[in-house]
């Protein structure tokens, strides 16, 4: 799926499915974001097509959007759910993803969070640390219960994308060195409440290449037959996520591709497989659209002066991401050299320098391409600005999904103490 593939221009106007975008900014005030229920449940159907021959559950990555729609659009296709808080786990449920279809990953649960997700019944714990292990045993033991975990592997892996989005490295924060997992499978064994039941892990986001895969996934099936060997039963393999999506012109491997490097690695293992797609589900899905408040003549460039900044999309300021940048309307317009900026008082806040935009003015509509992932759930308010709207398309059809708050929802949830 490429940024346009489900937002084309048709005669000059951009679309989603079966809507023009400046039908729905008519009624919605920008800037809103915009995603396709025909994309996301096209891409979760490429993964199940892709792993149908395999024992797989995908669970989808819920940080990348968690959006109630999303989930529930997913939800209803089967999916399960990769989650890295309570805050998560509340809206997988909520959304209508049974708790058996629940991982729990993240490196610092809480014993709240530990003891809400035991209380719910969860698949799986993907677990970071010792501590984190003993932690969950002392809980799973205070309840009477059993936690299913996987130690999550850090097989130290350089994944080949943004450092700021590596995970699989020595020098990473996340998971067990695979140096030290026999001992800490070991130790689980030991441990009262604690099942051992399966091998965790994830290199990265935005991977391009199979390469990392297949080097990660062929360190994790040495380990399963060495913890095997140690008489603990593997039954499951979470291979992560990180499939990468066309932001510009990135060439991603097919879904096929990836479900026939995990199956060459993994499979004579026959364990169940699990999948966290995150951004591979949901990036390409969605767009954020903004009007142009000004165009700026600066000494040296021309600048589009856009009403939604860095609070509404992040990942080009923390990132430097790049996003495709296109006018809504593109009839009888050449292209012309812009830096798109936002309205935040952040030199950060820009979108991209020296861009080709076709030529806009004031009142004309911007879609920032990319954004249905790691867009909308990293916003902010910050400089009190209000969150951009959320809208789903499904056909002809269109709602709003998340409402943008006032200014009195926003100021109003900060208090003031009696003493002032």
């Amino acid at each position: 799926m490429t940024p346009v593939s489900y937002f084309p221009h048709k005669n000059d106007e951009m679309y989603v499915d079966d809507i023009a975008i400046s039908d729905i900014a008519k009624q919605v005030k920008t800037p809103f974001y915009c995603y396709s229920s025909a994309a996301i449940e096209a891409s979760f159907q490429d993964y199940q097509q892709a792993f149908s021959a395999q024992d797989t559950l995908i669970c989808y990555a819920v940080k990348a959007n968690s959006n109630q729609a999303v989930l529930a659009t997913l939800a209803k296709l089967g999916s399960g759910a990769d989650v890295v808080s309570m805050g998560e786990i509340r809206r997988a449920i909520a959304a209508g993803i049974p708790p058996n279809k629940i991982v729990y990953s993240g490196v610092a649960k809480t014993q709240d969070e530990i003891h809400y997700a035991l209380s719910l019944g969860i698949l799986q714990f993907n677990v970071e640390s010792e501590p984190e292990l003993e932690l969950i045993s002392k809980v799973a033991s205070s309840l009477n219960t059993t936690a299913a975990i996987a130690f999550r592997i850090n097989p130290d892996v350089c994944a080949q994308t943004h450092e700021k989005i590596s995970t699989g490295k020595a020098e990473n924060k996340f998971g067990i060195p695979i140096s030290k997992a026999q001992l800490a499978y070991k130790k689980a064994a030991a441990l009262p409440g604690i099942k051992v039941q399966g091998v965790d892990v994830h290199i990265g986001s935005q991977l391009t290449s199979l390469a990392p895969f297949a080097e990660a996934y062929q360190r994790i099936a040495e380990l399963v037959t060495a913890l095997r060997a140690d008489g603990h039963d593997i039954s499951v393999i979470d291979v992560g996520g990180g499939l990468g999506i066309t932001y510009r012109d990135e060439v991603i491997p097919s879904k096929q591709a990836y479900a026939d490097i995990v199956n060459a690695q993994l499979g004579q293992l026959n364990c169940k497989i699990i999948i966290e797609p995150g951004r591979s589900l949901l990036g390409n899905a969605g767009i954020l659209v903004a009007s142009v408040v000004f165009v700026k003549e600066g000494e040296e460039r021309q600048f589009l002066l856009l009403d939604a900044g860095m609070n509404d999309l992040i990942r080009p300021s923390m990132y430097d991401a790049y996003h495709q940048i296109f006018a809504v309307n593109k009839a009888k317009k050449s292209l012309k050299t812009y830096d798109v900026v936002g309205p935040v008082c952040e030199t950060g806040d820009t979108f991209a320098k020296a861009r080709q935009v076709h030529e806009s003015n004031a009142g004309d509509l911007i879609a920032i391409m990319s954004c249905g992932a790691y867009g909308a759930v990293m916003s902010s308010n910050y400089n009190t600005r209000m969150l951009a709207p959320e809208v789903m398309v499904k056909g002809s059809k269109f709602a709003i999904v998340k409402k943008r708050p006032s200014y009195e929802e926003i100021i109003n949830q900060d208090i003031i103490p009696s003493w002032l």
